[in-house]
């Protein structure tokens, strides 16, 4: 018997599947959207209902949140939308399955698809154990940087 979670799955994948078919065959009709599509392509896709949303956090574990920006692709504005998503933390971000990405990627107002295109996962995978990435890594030497400017011109 299903349940609603997995009526809601089915739902999930049903838009993924009708968006493709328009994309498909709006590329195959040189970017005029079909006549068999049009219904498909009108009809508004509610972003929540692609993909599995993350478990979200009301606030930062012990009031600290993690510098999501060390991970490529997150800026000050992109952190932003982060926390209020409910993402304060590498390790939230290092669990995230498959269908979690789609949601996050379809739910990043004006950033669709970022997670997956900046691979974030194993970066956050990385910093969760403590570890630095490449990107990571030149972000602290620039942050070190200015702090030692400041502290320099303050002097």
């Amino acid at each position: 018997q299903a349940t609603d979670g997995d009526a809601a799955g089915l739902r999930a994948d049903n838009a993924k599947l009708q968006a493709r078919v328009v994309a498909l065959e709006t590329q195959n009709a040189g970017g005029v959207v079909s006549e068999a599509a049009a219904p498909i392509a009108a009809a508004a896709v509610d972003p929540a209902s692609i993909g599995t949303k993350p478990t979200q956090l009301d606030a930062p574990n012990d009031g600290k949140a993690d510098d999501l920006k060390r991970i490529k692709g997150v800026g000050p504005r992109m952190e932003q939308m982060c926390n209020m998503l409910g993402f304060w933390h590498y390790d939230q971000i290092a669990k995230w399955s498959e269908d979690e990405i789609a949601w996050v990627d379809e739910n990043l107002q004006g950033f669709k698809g970022r997670v997956t295109r900046d691979d974030w996962v194993p970066q956050a995978k990385t910093l969760a154990a403590g570890g630095a990435t490449e990107f990571s890594k030149e972000q602290d030497a620039k942050k070190k940087a200015k702090t030692a400017k400041k502290d320099k011109s303050a002097k």
